[in-house]
């Protein structure tokens, strides 16, 4: 949650990932009895008050992202790094759009902006991925 409120200079905010569902979506693949849909949805709440974003919005995008991960978990994980990578791409994606629905229903159009994030999701996740499993293993 740090690295998702840390003020970073505006070319590095615009491609930030999703660092907490990041996290979460790792912790739903490794650990999937201890991931729920709850904790999703507690660490969604928390990100909306340390945000200052409408209550319930990351709670909601944190929560059925977590829902898939759990749901399809044996499957992702004997899957390489790359085919990861694609489906965390499709759970940051799905987030995104969860979001910006909420916030921007009927106003605004997409953006590159929407994508960036996404995609560094995605080509940072196999960083994620081992540098978490390192620590889980320690």
């Amino acid at each position: 949650m740090a690295l998702n409120i840390t003020p970073w200079n505006a070319p590095f905010l615009m491609v930030a990932p999703d660092w907490v569902l990041l996290t979460l979506v790792y912790w739903a693949l490794a650990a999937p009895e201890t991931a729920s849909v709850g904790k999703a949805w507690m660490v969604g709440l928390l990100v909306d008050v340390l945000t200052g974003q409408l209550l319930g919005q990351y709670a909601l995008a944190y929560s059925v992202s977590v829902f898939l991960a759990v749901k399809q978990h044996k499957r992702i994980r004997h899957y390489p790094i790359i085919q990861q990578s694609l489906v965390v791409f499709i759970l940051l994606l799905l987030a995104r759009v969860l979001i910006f629905w909420t916030e921007n229903i009927g106003h605004q159009t997409v953006s590159m902006n929407f994508w960036l994030p996404i995609l560094t999701g995605a080509v940072v996740w196999p960083v994620v991925s081992l540098s978490l499993r390192n620590i889980r293993i320690v």
